[in-house]
C-alpha cells in the first residue's frame, strides 16, 4: 500500500503532463502484447505447417502442397506453394527462388506490424516528460519571481522537484517501450530467417533443375515421378 500511494503522489506531482505520457505507455503495452502474441502465433503455425509439408515434398505429392497452402493461414505454407505453382510453368531455380522471395516479402509486413510504433511512442513520451518538465520550470519561476525573498529559495527547489518528476516518468516509460521494440524486432527477424532457411530446404527437397518434372495441379490423380 505504501508504495502504491508512493506511486500515486509521485505521479499527482508531476503536472498535468503525467497523463498523456501515461496514455503513450499504456497502448504501447498493449502494442506490445499485441504483437507479441500475433509472432507467438505465427512461429507456431510455421512450425506445424513445415511438419506437415516435410512429407509431402518428399512424396512429391504437389497437389498435396498446393491444397495445404490454400487452406493453412501459416506463411510458409503459402510460400512453398507459390513455389510448386511456378514449378509448374518452369523448371529454373531461379524462377521458383523468386517466387518464393515474393511470398516472404508479401508475409513481412504483417510480420512487422506496428512494431515500429513503439520506438516512436518511446521518443513520443521523452518528448512529452521533457516539455512537460520546461512548462514546469517557467511556472516555477514566474511564481517565484512575485514571492517573499525570504520564501524563493524553499518555494523554487519545491517547484524544480515537482517539474523534473514529469521527465522522470517520462523515461520509466520510454525505457520498457525501447526494450519491447527491440524484443519484437529480434523476434520478427527470426521468423523472416526461418521461412527463408525453410524455403530453402523445400526447394533442395523438390530437386528442382535435375530429377523432379512438373508438379500436378491440384485435384490431379497422379504426383510427379522423379
Amino acid at each position: 500500500m505504501e508504495f502504491i500511494t508512493t506511486v500515486l503522489r509521485f505521479f499527482q506531482n508531476g503536472g498535468p503532463f503525467m497523463y498523456p505520457i501515461a496514455l503513450v505507455l499504456v497502448v504501447g503495452v498493449a502494442v506490445a502484447l499485441e504483437r507479441w502474441l500475433y509472432l507467438t502465433h505465427a512461429k507456431s503455425a510455421n512450425r506445424k505447417a513445415f511438419q506437415q509439408l516435410m512429407p509431402l515434398l518428399k512424396k512429391r505429392d504437389y497437389a498435396g502442397v498446393m491444397k495445404l497452402g490454400q487452406t493453412s493461414r501459416a506463411p510458409i505454407a503459402r510460400i512453398i506453394s507459390a513455389g510448386v505453382a511456378r514449378m509448374s510453368q518452369s523448371q529454373r531455380r531461379d524462377d521458383i527462388e523468386l517466387a518464393m522471395e515474393e511470398g516472404v516479402m508479401e508475409a513481412m509486413p504483417r510480420l512487422e506490424k506496428r512494431t515500429p510504433y513503439l520506438a516512436t511512442l518511446a521518443n513520443i513520451a521523452t518528448l512529452l516528460g521533457l516539455l512537460g518538465t520546461i512548462i514546469g520550470l517557467i511556472a516555477a519561476f514566474t511564481a517565484v519571481a512575485d514571492a517573499d525573498p525570504a520564501e524563493k529559495a524553499n518555494l523554487l527547489s519545491a517547484s524544480i522537484s515537482v517539474a523534473m518528476n514529469t521527465t522522470a516518468f517520462g523515461l520509466m516509460s520510454a525505457i520498457p517501450l525501447l526494450l519491447f521494440h527491440a524484443t519484437l524486432q529480434t523476434k520478427t527477424t527470426e521468423i523472416i530467417d526461418s521461412l527463408e532457411m525453410a524455403g530453402v530446404k523445400c526447394l533442395n527437397l523438390m530437386g528442382v533443375g535435375s530429377a523432379a518434372r512438373a508438379p500436378a495441379k491440384p485435384g490431379a490423380d497422379s504426383a510427379p515421378k522423379a
